[in-house]
């Protein structure tokens, strides 16, 4: 494959070993022999350590909002569609803001543009504890009536049979203050996602990735459980506090990593710098394939947007059960990213790839049929197990094939296909759910994951043949 060669070679070009990040067991008496497989390499790094854990305890906090968030403007408006709203108000600021957020990446410092994002999303956090903690002494103003019967209006387009209220106040503070919230991190997103390949050595990102993905796992674990058993024993408010602290635990543990991160690489017009991004995208075949399963994959198949439901009024587990639903695709997530980062690398990865998601697809069919809480946690426990796959393979071959002088371009382009997957398949199901009821939604989503793959095997069918992806993707 002589474009994956001319990929990584120059990647290997533009890739800068961060000098001031060596491992802390940089002893050559204990180094290790070339062919020996160390699954923990990632972490001899100082600066990956203290980014990893920052990262973990942000993930969790933010997990135990978004658990808390979508059961609070559920129990007061019983509304699939108010749900739906969440995923929108998340997801226009990553359509309208993450180019720009990647120019902002490849110019200035990524470090700083991290920190201040994380303060201004604590910000919104305490913002949202204090609103939910006083929702019912807030003041009729016109703009929160007016803004509660416009949200009325667009829920009767699609729950005619429904009974559902939009007369709580607080509600259009709740998805102001969620919208905000979403922009700093729209920006903090681009800036990390540049800022994380110069944590290790490039001989040593994929393993990186694989624990990134492991730790992302193990906070998506902690943060629902943990979320769903506060709300029942503290409350909304404690919740939201708890991810501003999280999220300025990230800021302070990210100060004292010390790499070669300054701005300043790109020139000339902003617009044309944002096109270029793009175009690289574009003319990279592998990329794009792969960008594109991932988006239509889980913006058919997600069912995490409609959990509230089901656990309400399918599965009748409550809070907590919500919790676990939430917490098991992680955990199914997190084991398979554990056996990648022990196995040797995967000598196939585009055919893995494409059978994961595929099994991804007949694990949300599954989960929609069923009405057993237990083989539900089982069924959303393999959808995570198989978005791991793909979701390790998808990271590793954005990162690997960018020259650094435009990873936050890349990356930015990356986030309007994966951020918006997320967020618009949140109002994607929560619509179709309204029209045709939750069960409908989630397997015919399911169906159509499985559609998608085949389509991209049979469009891009050089996505059947990518490697190892340490070897040059051949």
């Amino acid at each position: 494959m002589q474009m994956a060669d001319r990929d990584s070679s120059a990647t290997d070009a533009a890739y800068e070993h961060p000098r001031s990040n060596r491992p802390a067991s940089a002893d050559p008496g204990c180094a290790r022999r070339p062919e020996e497989h160390d699954p923990y390499a990632a972490f001899r790094y100082p600066a990956f350590l203290f980014y990893s854990l920052g990262n973990c305890i942000s993930i969790a906090g933010r997990q135990m909002l978004t658990v808390a968030i979508e059961w609070e403007i559920y129990a007061r408006t019983h509304s699939a569609t108010a749900l739906g709203l969440v995923g929108l108000v998340i997801a226009v600021p990553v359509v309208v803001l993450s180019l720009p957020a990647g120019d902002f990446a490849d110019r200035f410092s990524r470090k700083r543009i991290i920190m201040l994002t994380q303060g201004l999303s604590a910000i919104c956090s305490v913002g949202l504890a204090f609103v939910s903690w006083k929702h019912l002494a807030l003041p009729a103003w016109p703009i929160l009536t007016g803004t509660n019967r416009a949200l009325a209006a667009t829920a009767h387009v699609f729950e005619r049979h429904s009974t559902y209220h939009f007369d709580d106040l607080a509600l259009p503070l709740m998805y102001s203050l969620l919208f905000v919230s979403a922009c700093a991190r729209t920006f903090g997103w681009a800036a990390r996602a540049a800022f994380f390949p110069k944590l290790v050595p490039r001989e040593k990102f994929s393993n990186a990735v694989t624990w990134n993905s492991s730790i992302f796992q193990i906070s998506c674990v902690v943060g629902p459980a943990v979320g769903g058993l506060l709300i029942v024993r503290t409350g909304f408010p404690f919740i939201y506090v708890l991810d501003a602290i999280a999220a300025c635990c990230f800021l302070f543990l990210v100060v004292p990593i010390k790499i070669g991160d300054q701005g300043g690489r790109v020139e000339g017009n902003p617009w044309r710098s944002l096109v270029a991004g793009l175009r690289f995208v574009m003319g990279k075949e592998i990329i794009l394939a792969t960008l594109t399963l991932d988006l239509f994959a889980v913006l058919l198949g997600g069912a995490v947007a409609l959990l509230p439901i089901f656990a309400d009024q399918i599965l009748h587990c409550g809070p907590v059960g919500l919790g676990w639903l939430r917490a098991a695709p992680a955990i199914g997530a997190f084991a398979m990213a554990v056996l990648i980062a022990y196995l040797p690398p995967m000598r196939q990865a585009g055919k893995m790839l494409l059978w994961c998601v595929a099994g991804f697809g007949a694990a949300t069919i599954g989960f929609g049929l069923s009405t057993i809480f237990w083989f539900s946690l089982t069924m959303l426990f393999l959808t995570g197990a198989f978005d791991s796959v793909s979701m390790v393979v998808r990271h590793t071959l954005v990162q690997l094939l960018t020259p650094d002088a435009m990873r936050g371009r890349v990356s930015a382009v990356n986030n309007v296909f994966i951020g918006t997957s997320n967020e618009f398949g949140a109002l994607e199901s929560g619509l179709t759910a309204a029209a045709f009821g939750p069960v409908a939604s989630v397997v015919g989503g399911g169906f159509g994951t499985i559609l998608v793959v085949a389509a991209v095997a049979l469009i891009w069918p050089r996505t059947r043949r990518i490697g190892r992806l340490d070897k040059g993707l051949t």
